[in-house]
């Protein structure tokens, strides 16, 4: 597949580059969702269960997700958020609360036939 990649033109890196983003941003909005799907804020607001995703109340933590191109076809999908790894990975005091593998696991096959619509495109063949 790299190799396949390397003979792209420019325009079609570009294509190829976009496709990526796109996929890493359906993973992004799916663990903003996963953490604002059914939350209350304020006084009516229940924490999650642990394995659940977390359930928004201050919506620092969804807002925080966003997507970062770190190389040409590459994408991350990040939480800015200082707790954010704490909720996904739990600690010694609390039960982890996924959302971002969630989301992963939920997005990767639509992802990845972004990136392999994006392929087919700019190869010329849609």
């Amino acid at each position: 597949m790299t190799a396949k990649l390397d003979d792209l033109s420019r325009e079609a890196r570009r294509q190829v580059s976009q496709s990526v983003f796109k996929g890493a941003q359906r993973i992004a909005a799916r663990a903003s969702h996963l953490i604002r799907d059914g939350a209350v804020s304020g006084a009516g607001h229940v924490p999650s269960a642990p394995g659940q995703p977390p359930n928004a109340d201050t919506h620092f933590l969804d807002r925080s997700i966003h997507v970062v191109q770190v190389g040409e076809l590459a994408a991350e999908v990040r939480a800015t958020a200082g707790y954010a790894a704490a909720l996904e990975y739990g600690t010694s005091k609390m039960a982890a609360r996924p959302f971002m593998a969630p989301a992963v696991r939920q997005e990767q096959d639509a992802a990845a036939i972004d990136f392999l619509e994006g392929l087919a495109k700019a190869r010329g063949l849609r």
